[in-house]
């Protein structure tokens, strides 16, 4: 990748890694369909203020516009109501592990549907090498969330107890969240090509809270909005940077790396998760943490290489 490339991937690893952390804060107060309505309109803002400053040139094909809808819904309001709904019942540290399975999933989706983008056995080596890096990093904090999946498989589970029901079906929501981020990648890079950032990136978002306002209003009973100044911080932190600024550099990356390289920043994740906690919440500094970044900046290293690439047929 070239200077600005890395600039950009280590910018949208750092805003989208903290992220988790704003989610937790203000799901606390609100529903997840509040949450990311509000979260979905603040991003609407900042890049209609980007619109001004780029104007960009509208897409004039029928098929382009059905295309930007289409990821209004797999790329932004589904994965995200996904997400904030499963991580009210699942460890912060079990979401990013089944998070970090986007770029194995678009590893696998972009071998059928691109050729710029195809899987290569140092790729395929990087990206298990990254993954067991995330394995490491939240290793401590896994052992929770792993003891209620034995819990919930375990005899006891045919106790009828609907928590462990909502353990299994928040993790299985990220995980669809993270298999729609990889399909929604590859059909980008197919269909965007030529179109400014900011286009991909505030048209289909205007659908999406469109139609999520709707659905919140009918929903939620009652129909409430933030009260605290936190939870109201934390929403214009993942509208503004989350969103906005997060789609830009996301929709630049994905037409000048690929999907692959580029959603290899969900890697970064619990780097910024754990780095945060040490720094902010004076949580212990130990072998994890180390080995574990060790292992993930190595395999972005890798697989942004070129030297020794063999494609897979």
């Amino acid at each position: 990748m070239k200077t600005k490339d890395w600039f950009a991937f280590i910018v949208l690893g750092l805003v989208w890694g903290s992220s988790f952390l704003w989610i937790k804060i203000a799901v606390q107060e609100v529903s997840p369909l509040m949450l990311v309505s509000l979260r979905l309109l603040f991003g609407i803002l900042f890049l209609a203020v980007a619109w001004l400053f780029v104007r960009p040139r509208l897409p004039d094909q029928r098929g382009v516009w059905i295309a930007l809808i289409i990821l209004g819904f797999t790329n932004t309001a589904i994965p995200y109501v996904l997400i904030t709904w499963g991580e009210q019942y699942i460890d912060s540290a079990v979401a990013a592990i089944l998070n970090a399975t986007t770029p194995l999933f678009t590893m696998l989706i972009a071998q059928f549907f691109l050729r710029d983008d195809r899987m290569t056995l140092l790729r395929f080596a990087g990206l298990l090498i990254g993954f067991t890096g995330i394995v490491v990093l939240v290793s401590r904090d896994l052992a929770g969330g792993l003891a209620q999946v034995t819990l919930a498989a375990s005899a006891s589970f045919r106790i009828t107890n609907p928590a462990n029901y909502l353990i299994i079906l928040g993790q299985l929501a990220v995980l669809l969240a993270s298999l729609l981020y990889a399909a929604s990648s590859v059909f980008a890079r197919r269909t965007t090509k030529g179109l400014s950032p900011v286009v991909v990136s505030l048209i289909p978002l205007l659908g999406a809270d469109a139609v999520l306002w709707m659905t919140t209003y009918t929903v939620d009973d009652p129909f409430l909005l933030p009260e605290t100044g936190l939870t109201w911080l934390a929403i214009l932190w993942l509208g503004l940077l989350g969103t906005g600024l997060a789609f830009l550099l996301y929709f630049y990356l994905l037409h000048s790396v690929g999907p692959t390289r580029t959603t290899l920043v969900t890697y970064v994740f619990p780097i910024v998760g754990v780095i945060l906690g040490v720094l902010i919440l004076g949580e212990r500094l130990d072998w994890n943490l180390v080995l574990g970044c060790a292992l993930v900046v190595s395999s972005i290293i890798l697989v942004n290489s070129r030297t020794g690439e063999k494609t897979v047929p």
